[in-house]
């Protein structure tokens, strides 16, 4: 059976992926408006961060669980690399269990939590970890549900700030696909140094890309769902690790794990996980702008293709001389890579889409038994105590 188109959203309604499908079409706009609101509020989130971003005893913690967790990995290096205070990324669940690893009660502290739902258990108890542990830590929350904790929590606190996503960006599908983008272009842009007329340009200048790059890869991805492969390998460097990281998840939710989806860094892959490939095996280089790390990446797909090891070999990334022909490419413009991570994840969660239907499976849901859930269930919170 011949896969549906990504915009023929009454055929993906009989499949069971209707949300899914327009939750990744959607993108393009939503990251328009995202521009549009950022506009109006640059001067509440300016005088909320202050001056903190520019000392160095300053810690800023981005956090979250899951596909939002790779969200602060995809953004926190390049803002890192611009400020002199210390921006790191720390997934809720490594908070939570070691906290005296990354808490310091004496150093001055915000925390940025990400959350589509903003109710995850984690997401809840490592904002009351942090108020706890850190005097007058400060506390950004970016999150996609007006009405879910984080958007709640700390509404009459001074040291809180929310920072809500456009409503349709909280995805009712099971995957994350509009809110994981929409969340990670609004970090870049907040903490971003260029002056704010820059950053809003370069949103809206994306979201006329996404569109260009959903319509133009829209049949070359359902084909290559076709493609009866077992395992997927996705690998990335620098904030495109872990990109690569999101990607192979959202083969494993949708198809409900039947799919074995890995990731890796161009050059950690030597280091025993090429032992993974096979020819039902399917690699994708997600493609950096960066000169340097694309001759690492080169070398590699050279190896790749020449080994004839794996079944299929492709890249995703920046058009350039070297592509294959049945690479996903697209022109961009001179972005650093978490800017253009967004882009090469229009393509991933396309495939997961395809691949997750062609196997039978209804994306929307592909767990009805409930042993996975949209948001996670089943969590413990114990005390420090």
């Amino acid at each position: 059976m011949s896969q549906p188109a990504l915009f023929d959203l009454a055929a993906w309604q009989s499949r069971g992926g209707a949300h899914t499908a327009e939750e990744i079409a959607q993108q393009p706009v939503l990251w328009a408006a995202v521009a549009d609101q950022l506009e109006t509020v640059q001067g509440r989130l300016d005088a909320f961060l202050g001056e903190s971003l520019n000392r160095p005893e300053h810690r800023v913690i981005f956090t979250g669980a899951g596909s939002s967790g790779f969200i602060a990995e995809m953004a926190a290096e390049a803002i890192n690399a611009q400020w002199s205070a210390d921006v790191r990324a720390v997934h809720t669940t490594s908070l939570l269990t070691h906290p005296q690893l990354y808490l310091q009660d004496d150093r001055p502290t915000l925390l940025v939590s990400f959350g589509r739902s903003g109710s995850s258990p984690e997401s809840v108890a490592v904002v009351e970890l942090v108020r706890a542990s850190v005097p007058n830590a400060t506390f950004l929350h970016i999150t996609c549900n007006a009405e879910g904790a984080l958007a709640g929590n700390g509404r009459d606190d001074p040291n809180t700030c929310s920072l809500l996503m456009p409503a349709a960006s909280c995805d009712r599908a099971f995957a994350m696909t509009s809110s994981l983008t929409c969340m990670l272009l609004s970090a870049l842009a907040v903490f971003d140094r260029a002056p704010w007329p820059q950053r809003i340009a370069q949103l809206r200048l994306l979201a006329e890309h996404a569109q260009q790059a959903l319509q133009h890869w829209d049949g070359a991805v359902a084909a290559l769902a076709q493609w009866p492969c077992s395992r997927v390998i996705y690998l990335g460097s620098g904030p495109l690790e872990a990109t690569a990281r999101e990607a192979a998840l959202k083969v494993l939710e949708l198809t409900a794990g039947r799919v074995l989806a890995l990731s890796n860094t161009p050059l950690g892959f030597r280091h025993g996980p090429k032992s993974t490939l096979d020819g039902d095996t399917l690699v994708v280089m997600l493609r950096s702008a960066q000169p340097m790390a694309r001759r690492y990446e080169q070398d590699l797909l050279d190896e790749l293709r020449a080994d004839g090891v794996a079944g299929r070999v492709i890249c995703v990334g920046p058009s350039s001389a070297d592509r294959a022909e049945d690479d996903f490419v697209l022109e961009v413009p001179a972005l650093p890579d978490s800017w253009l991570a967004p882009l090469w994840l229009l393509m991933a969660q396309g495939y997961a889409l395809q691949r997750s239907a062609a196997m039978g499976y209804t994306p929307d849901n592909p767990f009805p038994d409930g042993t996975v859930n949209r948001v996670v269930q089943g969590v413990t919170i114990h005390s420090l105590g």
